[in-house]
């Protein structure tokens, strides 16, 4: 199964949650794997939108408790590790979706970019070499699945 990691804030306003939202439903719609960080904000309304479409959701968390783990995650795991999970997340995902987001988000961008993904970016404040710039969520997720399907 294809695994597309959307990574995004931690918190966002409406704007940026309907794209998470709509992202995230068309990934499972396209029946590829949602990994994210597992908390809130983009990470949140982006499972959400796959659970509404009955995608399969994976949240690495930051902390020690698979409670933090927002109500969308079907499989929780648990790093305890910070801001270095950003890095799991990176060489786990075939491809990268990055919605908004903050420097969180652009550590996890350079982590991919470094290690060879492709990251498609939806609605970023970066621009940033190497990055894909998506219109839409479904965009960016063509985008994603082509660049997957152009290495094999």
């Amino acid at each position: 199964m294809i695994q597309i990691g959307v990574i995004g804030a931690g918190s966002c306003d409406r704007e940026l949650e309907i794209l998470a939202e709509e992202t995230g439903a068309e990934i499972a719609r396209n029946g590829a794997l949602l990994l994210c960080g597992g908390l809130g904000g983009v990470m949140e309304a982006s499972a959400r939108g796959a659970k509404n479409k009955s995608g399969t959701t994976v949240g690495l968390l930051p902390g020690e408790s698979r409670k933090s783990a927002n109500p969308y995650i079907d499989i929780v795991i648990v790093t305890e590790m910070g801001h270095a999970r950003n890095v799991i997340i990176a060489r786990s995902a075939d491809v990268l979706i990055a919605i908004g987001g903050e420097y969180g988000t652009l550590s996890e961008i350079a982590h991919s970019l470094k290690m060879g993904k492709t990251v498609v970016t939806l609605n970023s404040k970066w621009e940033i070499e190497g990055t894909v710039k998506a219109g839409s969520p479904e965009d960016a997720v063509r985008i994603a699945l082509d660049s997957i399907n152009e290495k094999h």
